[in-house]
């Protein structure tokens, strides 16, 4: 699609929100800010609950059972994620190698607490998604920073970096994030190969978040990490939901693939329950979007195209020296310096235009001069955000 075509394209399934609703909404998105505060911050997207998993919910909640769940060798998600991965990616799974979980980030700290100790070092790819970093913190891991590049073309990995790092702090785990949050970056086969090959020099276990992987827009194409070669899979556990790609995030539902036996062993030691489990209204939601959801989500994507277009074109406006737009997510990561900002620029936009958006120093010391742009909402209110942003580039 051009870029004039998209910026045509209206869909009233997308673009008839009401801000009145919105401010109702009693999310973090919508309820962590003032009335005249226009929120694109957290990754939630403004629109409606797909039709799909409202019926199924609906369906449950009338005519079903909240009772204890009766799920003989695990939930129907297993199977149904197994099956996904197939039919999306060609990568063939086990689903008895698959585990659900209240949320990635719960499934993150389970690996981390599994297959880690404290003070071990974790390699991660910096700008990187902030609860990722605080949770390394948290649990007393080493954090190994390896800064992206930006290039005329766009972001890209060090990964000569990322392998001198990898060596000198003699890491025992690398967290892989991809689709990459927050530049939107799509990692090549030919990287993913190269980080592969990383992993297997060092014995790294590889942690893949690849929640954004649905998101991906053409001609870029997600590849599962653990889908490269025996060796990698067997080393790596592959994080994923489908709250993003649906905008699921309240029914707390995710899903782990446990290439590494050994931690999937420990994952399932006795006391059963130790990890909580999810919910049947969650396990519902998630396999009515993956299974009826391919209409919903295929609308979805290119309106978020047509955004990311128009948030390319507000940048360019501005005097933004603009590379590539994100490949996937409903993220846009900019430099702040485009709008005159000072040091807080979360802050001072937030304080100058009512738009409050993500950035900044929790992004790791790379992040300092960058703000994140959710552009997951309707056209007239990415307009009203861009206008808003747009008045500090004017001044």
């Amino acid at each position: 699609m051009s870029t004039g075509e998209a910026l045509r394209l209206s869909d009233p399934l997308f673009d008839a929100l009401r801000l009145s609703e919105l401010r109702r909404r009693p999310g973090v998105k919508w309820q962590r800010v003032a009335p005249d505060v226009l929120p694109a911050w957290v990754a939630d997207m403004d629109f409606d609950v797909p039709p799909m998993v409202a019926d199924a919910i609906e369906q449950i909640v009338r005519y079903g059972d909240l009772g204890y769940p009766e799920w003989p060798g695990g939930s129907p998600l297993r199977a149904a994620f197994a099956d996904r991965m197939l039919e999306r990616y060609g990568w063939t799974i086990s689903a008895a190698d698959v585990r659900e979980h209240t949320d990635l980030l719960q499934a993150l700290q389970l690996v981390l607490h599994l297959g880690t100790a404290p003070g071990d070092a974790v390699a991660v790819q910096t700008p990187n998604y902030p609860p990722f970093l605080a949770t390394l913190e948290a649990m007393g891991r080493r954090r190994v920073s390896s800064p992206w590049t930006r290039t005329p073309t766009g972001w890209a990995p060090d990964i000569a970096g990322l392998a001198d790092a990898v060596a000198r702090e003699n890491c025992r785990a690398l967290l892989l994030v991809n689709p990459h949050n927050p530049t939107g970056r799509v990692l090549t086969r030919d990287e993913l190969t190269e980080i592969a090959g990383i992993a297997r020099r060092h014995d790294l276990l590889v942690i893949s978040d690849e929640i954004h992987a649905e998101l991906t827009y053409a001609p870029h194409r997600h590849i599962p990490f653990a889908s490269l070669d025996d060796d990698t899979s067997a080393r790596t556990v592959t994080l994923t939901s489908a709250s993003k790609a649906f905008n699921l995030a309240g029914l707390r539902c995710s899903v782990a693939h446990f290439g590494p036996q050994r931690l999937l062993a420990l994952r399932d030691a006795p006391p059963v329950d130790l990890y909580g489990t999810v919910s049947t209204v969650g396990v519902a939601g998630t396999l009515a979007a993956w299974q009826y959801g391919a209409d919903w989500q295929e609308r979805l994507m290119r309106v978020l195209d047509r955004n990311r277009q128009q948030v390319s074109a507000a940048l360019a406006s501005w005097g933004a020296e603009v590379t590539a737009m994100p490949e996937a997510t409903y993220l846009y990561w900019f430099e702040a310096d485009v709008l005159g900002l000072g040091e807080d620029p979360v802050k001072e936009v937030l304080t100058r235009t009512g738009v409050l958006l993500d950035g900044g120093a929790p992004f790791g010391d790379d992040g300092r001069r960058y703000l994140r742009l959710n552009f997951a909402t309707s056209g007239p209110l990415l307009e009203e955000i861009l206008a808003r942003l747009g008045s500090l580039a004017r001044r």
